[in-house]
């Protein structure tokens, strides 16, 4: 497949402050991509440059094919990004909003497309409200539509749930998907990591400016992590020495055993029944992205 995105050894540094450190990327047409990282490891100046907010020191980025440099405002049709400051004009309602942003792109009369995006994010009975009348959350949707009004085929969301309550979360990703199926490509950067483990197909982590990890959802949940046994035993309940040195103390009573598979339970299990301890209750929790996060972060 032809790369939505594309960006080749990208640096930008901000006074003592390297941002980017040689940035490595390709999103391929159609996926589903997630952007994670902790503050200040160079998300979000990587979004700025591929929407031409930011001029890079070193290196190149083009989307759908178009150096978004060279060739700006074809790069900048074909992107479509949600920020995450909640930045708007107060004099506009809704509708207008929508109208001026489609201008921008050249767009006019466009009202059912408009109406649409109003359904989908439950916008309709706000169409005609002044923008600084909206709470918090219903402004982030108007952001996604602002992001949408051009029909861009390459979308990026920069952390669009951030307090957001969560019906509208649920409804928004419901919308975001259809926009994936029909052949949109999504870039998510999001803090929720549960969201970015159920949607994205591939994840990129970075750390300090750089990609320290990248691979789908499937391979890091399978390589960084593993399953865990979470046992609860009487308060007073010392472990066998083997499974002490494995084990890390939970709540009062608990002990959370991390096992590479579930064949290891049964040994486990075992040995309490041969040191006399009775199990209150146990509980086998998957891998997720938050241990994969946190074990990548650490190793980076």
């Amino acid at each position: 497949m032809n790369a939505a995105i594309r960006v080749r050894q990208v640096a930008k540094r901000y006074g003592r402050v390297q941002a980017l450190s040689g940035v490595d990327l390709d999103v391929e047409c159609g996926e589903f991509f997630g952007l994670l990282g902790p503050n200040g490891a160079g998300k979000t100046t990587l979004i700025s440059a591929l929407a031409g907010l930011v001029r890079p020191d070193e290196g190149s980025l083009a989307v759908m094919g178009h150096d978004v440099v060279a060739h700006y405002r074809d790069a900048r049709r074909t992107l479509g990004v949600v920020p995450q400051e909640l930045v708007f004009d107060p004099f506009f309602t809704v509708r207008e909003t929508l109208r001026i942003q489609s201008g921008y792109f050249g767009i006019r009369r466009n009202d059912d497309w408009i109406d649409e995006i109003l359904a989908n994010l439950d916008l309709t009975h706000k169409a005609d409200s002044n923008m600084r009348a909206l709470s918090g959350g219903m402004k982030r949707r108007v952001l996604v539509a602002q992001a949408l009004v051009h029909r861009p085929p390459v979308i990026v969301l920069d952390e669009p749930t951030a307090g957001v309550d969560v019906e509208l979360r649920q409804g928004l990703w419901q919308f975001v998907r259809r926009l994936n199926e029909s052949g949109h490509t999504i870039v998510l950067t999001t803090h929720y990591l549960e969201e970015a483990e159920t949607l994205c197909s591939r994840i990129a982590m970075m750390k300090a400016g750089r990609v320290v990890a990248l691979d789908t959802t499937a391979n890091l949940l399978r390589l960084h992590s593993q399953h865990s046994l979470r046992i609860r035993l009487a308060a007073d309940a010392v472990l066998p020495a083997a499974l002490a040195a494995r084990a890390k103390t939970g709540l009062a009573g608990e002990f959370v055993l991390a096992m590479e598979n579930y064949d290891e339970m049964a040994g486990i299990l075992a040995a309490l029944q041969a040191a006399g301890l009775h199990v209150e209750d146990l509980d086998i929790a998957k891998p997720d992205l938050e241990d994969v996060f946190v074990a990548v972060m650490a190793g980076a």
